[in-house]
């Protein structure tokens, strides 16, 4: 028997901190609504339930808010972008709402106004995807279909997707010519796993398929050279990870490092490497940054602007070194645990002749005797935010400033209230790294009290 959907009736009250909308429900449990906006009258379709409360997906808008819009990608916003629904000034009160919220959560109080950064691009900003794939059989004399995909929200479905807003072109374009070719070929998607493709701010592309069986020739090297890209691979990935990841490499066609610059400073790159996705925006967070990195100084995001001396830096969760290398000065030692990362960062390290900035491979909670009472520290962590034992070094050692880049504003004010045992919080800023979708990142200066 196949087991019938269920559906709520509900008017829905703020959006909170997952990018969904909440409401309460007649029995007094608490909803999360994905495509509804706040004081909004919804029906939707239950996809999670548990004891005290439930998730579902929106499927009619029966009052709608002022700040609605048509979404773009009306079939397959919601995988990918799912604020396409609401007006660019409501996404941007609503952000910079979510950050107080994350800050008051924790006691903190942040001490200016909040302003969350934008250069009012929309769309076509992202440099890189992970496509999924589908295939479904036509009949028994005819090839299996094969479609890009992405994974839909809230189900362990897929949806078919064509086009998507927040790419560039070359890439939709890129994507739509392996797929053909593979269709070509009788290719199922029961055989791939994934297609990860980035491009940098000239628009040239790489790629990687990621496939589950070993066909080192499922593309040709005279095939790659008709894709519009400078150079892609060939991936054998365990099929028992979910994850797309480099189990072995099968073959390589043409140059598959990317180069990008970033304040004037040139960055290689590995395709499955980490690189910021939306660089312009990306360069204004390191110019408010780069403000703070001689110490005392004070800016204008305090309105102040007194100088101050240059201290040595370390950036930890360094990446490839796009923060230490730009605004980190002539001595910067720069950490990161991936060692690929920190392969291209040596190599990066090298072409630009600095002889005084070190590359440590190490995860950063093993490299805190690099941590002294004499270094302005920068840390771009992940989303799960500073490692206890990194927070612990800083009280202990109190470098003079702390510079702290969040792709999480909720992490990082349960890290920030900690470290306000010692530090005061300076200045502050978000940026709107991901139009049309819930993520924030958030910038927070914290100084030695």
């Amino acid at each position: 028997m196949v087991k019938q959907p269920r559906y709520e009736t509900v008017t829905l009250e703020k959006i909170v901190g997952g990018g969904q909308a909440l409401g309460t429900l007649s029995d007094g449990r608490k909803c999360f609504v994905w495509g509804g906006l706040p004081d909004e009258t919804v029906t939707f379709r239950v996809t999670k339930k548990k004891a005290h409360f439930i998730e579902g997906i929106v499927t009619e808008v029966l009052h709608a808010s002022p700040e609605r819009i048509a979404p773009r990608d009306a079939s397959s916003y919601l995988s990918t972008s799912p604020w396409q629904i609401m007006t660019f000034s409501a996404e941007q009160n609503y952000k910079a709402a979510l950050i107080k919220e994350a800050f008051e959560l924790h006691n903190v109080v942040l001490p200016h106004k909040i302003d969350v950064y934008t250069d009012r691009r929309k769309f076509q900003y992202r440099n890189k995807v992970e496509f999924s794939w589908f295939s479904e059989r036509a009949g028994e004399s005819y090839p299996d279909t094969l479609d890009l995909a992405f994974f839909r929200r809230g189900s362990k479905g897929k949806i078919i997707v064509n086009e998507c807003s927040l790419l560039p072109s070359g890439i939709i374009t890129l994507a739509h010519s392996i797929r053909d070719l593979l269709h070509r070929k009788h290719i199922s998607a029961r055989q791939l796993k994934t297609l990860l493709i980035r491009s940098n701010q000239q628009g040239s592309c790489v790629w990687q398929l990621y496939i589950k069986d070993r066909l080192p020739n499922i593309i040709t090297r005279e095939e790659t050279e008709m894709l519009p890209a400078q150079g892609g691979e060939i991936i054998y990935s365990d099929p028992r990870s979910p994850a797309s990841r480099i189990t072995a490499r099968l073959a390589k066609f043409g140059d598959t490092t990317l180069t990008d610059t970033v304040l004037g400073t040139p960055f290689r790159y590995a395709c499955e490497g980490f690189f910021q996705v939306n660089i312009p925006v990306y360069e204004q967070a390191l110019r408010d940054m780069q403000e703070w990195v001689s110490y005392p100084k004070c800016t204008t995001l305090a309105n102040n602007d007194t100088g101050g001396e240059n201290l040595p830096v370390i950036d930890l969760y360094a990446g490839v070194g796009t923060i230490g290398l730009t605004i980190g000065g002539d001595n910067a030692t720069l950490i990161e645990i991936n060692e690929s990362a920190v392969a291209e960062m040596q190599r990066n390290i090298t072409a630009l002749g600095r002889a005084n900035a070190r590359a440590v491979l190490a995860p950063s909670e093993k490299a805190l005797d690099f941590i002294t009472p004499n270094h302005v520290v920068i840390v771009d962590p992940p989303r799960a935010g500073l490692h206890a034992d990194v927070i612990a070094k800083l009280l202990e050692t109190a470098p003079p400033r702390i510079i702290y880049l969040s792709c999480n504003p909720v992490t990082q004010a349960r890290d920030t209230a900690l470290l306000t045992e010692e530090y005061n919080i300076r200045a502050h800023r978000g940026y709107n790294f991901f139009p049309r979708t819930p993520h924030i990142e958030h910038l927070v200066v914290l100084d030695r009290k």
